[in-house]
């Protein structure tokens, strides 16, 4: 990192750098990585979804995941985007978890990209929800009367799948429809 005029200029190279890194056979080597890529922050997200793609092999995968969900919230949007342009299961399988661990601030932006015509692309958006748990019951709950079919659909099954955490809210929603 080189400092001009008071900011940090993150070069290319570096971030490149680092990524190679989490392909290291010491693993403090890449903890150090992940922990290096977070610095980074916003600069690191588009490389990191890069290699996460191009991976060879989970563990790589997986620590891209990482660092992508130590960059946190500023990662929702384009791994959400790089999930609807990649199709490859690895891929999406691995963005997921990276969206569950980031969590709260990723809630709405999964239920909202549920409304896609990709079947596959929902279940790997639930399967981030579920990661989350209980902070996205409700506003998981908020879309069991929504007017987009595909989204009700979606906010069932994924409650459905949380088991005890989101079953008692569909059986709830149910029975005030049936009173109603």
């Amino acid at each position: 990192m080189t400092k001009t005029g008071g900011k940090t200029n993150i070069g290319e190279e570096e971030i490149r750098e680092q990524i190679a890194v989490l392909a290291s056979p010491l693993i403090d080597r890449r903890h150090e990585a992940i922990s290096a890529l977070r610095e980074m922050g916003k600069p690191a997200i588009a490389p990191l979804i890069a290699a996460l793609a191009a991976a060879e092999d989970n563990d790589r995968r997986w620590y891209a995941a990482i660092a992508l969900a130590k960059i946190g919230e500023s990662a929702v949007a384009p791994l959400i985007a790089a999930m609807r342009e990649h199709d490859s299961r690895e891929f999406r399988r691995y963005a997921a978890a990276a969206l569950g661990e980031i969590g709260i601030p990723a809630i709405e932006s999964l239920i909202m990209a549920m409304a896609s015509d990709d079947r596959e692309l929902r279940g790997f958006l639930s399967q981030a929800l579920c990661r989350i748990g209980m902070p996205a019951v409700e506003p998981l709950r908020k879309r069991l009367n929504d007017a987009d079919e595909i989204l009700k659909s979606c906010a069932t099954l994924t409650l459905w799948q949380m088991g005890e955490t989101g079953i008692p809210v569909i059986v709830e929603n149910a029975t005030k429809e049936k009173d109603t």
